[in-house]
């Protein structure tokens, strides 16, 4: 299974490595909230769960700093659509 979701600050995108692939979600931090603003897998990756996982792993890592979420990219409203867990993220 994949390792964990880490923050690439560096970057700005949280990154979920797959075996040799590396699936993504760039972001832009404002003083409260994280602005998810495109996701990216592999295409050898896709229809997998990965990006589902990737975002997972985002939100838990942006509940643990204390920040909310803007959805910035399709995926990510899907997401949070799907998940409703995860409302009291919402910016």
């Amino acid at each position: 299974m994949a390792a964990p979701v880490r923050d690439n600050r560096d970057r700005s995108r949280f990154e979920l490595d797959v075996g040799s692939e590396i699936a993504f979600a760039n972001y832009r931090l404002t003083p409260s909230a994280v602005i998810i603003t495109h996701t990216e897998t592999p295409r050898a990756l896709r229809g997998r769960g990965i990006a589902s996982e990737l975002i997972k792993g985002a939100l838990d890592l942006i509940r643990r700093d204390g920040r909310k979420v803007i959805a910035g990219c399709g995926f990510v409203v899907d997401y949070l659509e799907r998940h409703p867990e995860d409302a009291d993220l919402l910016a």
